[in-house]
């Protein structure tokens, strides 16, 4: 007993604090499950169009939950490091999409316009941004910290999920030597191998949901 309420008051305080660590499918009400395809999703993206999982069909694809306002995000931003690795993703014919899941009135929360004033004032090169804010892609994926970062393979079989690398902090000197599991996974599918760390602990800000309607 005195276990179990230790774990819930310490997962209590991380959602308080604003930093969350993806605790499992449990939690997450997740319907994403590696080695199985990937949930379907139709979301709005930046310049009002409807985007489909299923247009993706026979290419790899990355999603990328954010919140400008994280300090796990502004880190990768800021630093380039984001935008770095969506440019190298075009470049291996891999689409990349940012998804946005913070409701109205929640940190994080933009429309269309301030989305694509984001994309171009960080040089950022998603292939899309998508607008969840009603948070139903979140719950599709289980998404429960920005970045979260998932991976379909060309099948649209769900080949990873997880953080975006190997060092959970805030600060922009984490990044060196960090480990990119992105990198890696893509590398690994490119040839034609099965990604040896399909799953890793997520961190980073707690993904702020709406309410279920």
């Amino acid at each position: 007993m005195k276990a179990h309420l230790t774990r819930q008051t310490f997962l209590a305080g991380l959602t308080i604090a604003g930093l969350s660590f993806a605790a499992g499918p449990a939690l997450a009400q997740s319907a994403a499950k590696i080695g199985a395809p990937a949930p379907a999703f139709e979301a709005v993206d930046a310049d009002g169009k409807t985007r489909k999982l299923s247009e993706f069909a026979g290419k790899t694809v990355i999603l990328e939950w954010t919140n400008h306002d994280c300090p796990y995000v502004r880190k990768h931003y800021t630093s380039a490091t984001m935008q770095t690795l969506q440019k190298d993703m075009a470049k291996e014919g891999v689409v990349w999409l940012s998804v946005i899941s913070s409701p109205v009135g929640e940190q994080g929360h933009v429309d269309g316009a301030k989305a694509n004033e984001l994309t171009r004032s960080r040089d950022a090169a998603p292939a899309a941004v998508l607008l969840d804010p009603n948070s139903r892609m979140a719950r599709a994926y289980g998404a429960t910290t920005t970045p979260h970062m998932y991976i379909v393979d060309p099948k649209g079989t769900l080949a990873y999920m997880g953080a975006i690398d190997d060092k959970p902090a805030a600060s922009a000197a984490s990044l060196t030597g960090a480990k990119s599991y992105i990198r890696q996974a893509v590398a690994e599918l490119k040839a034609g191998k099965p990604v040896s760390e399909a799953s890793t602990r997520a961190y980073g800000c707690a993904v702020k949901y709406a309410p279920v309607s």
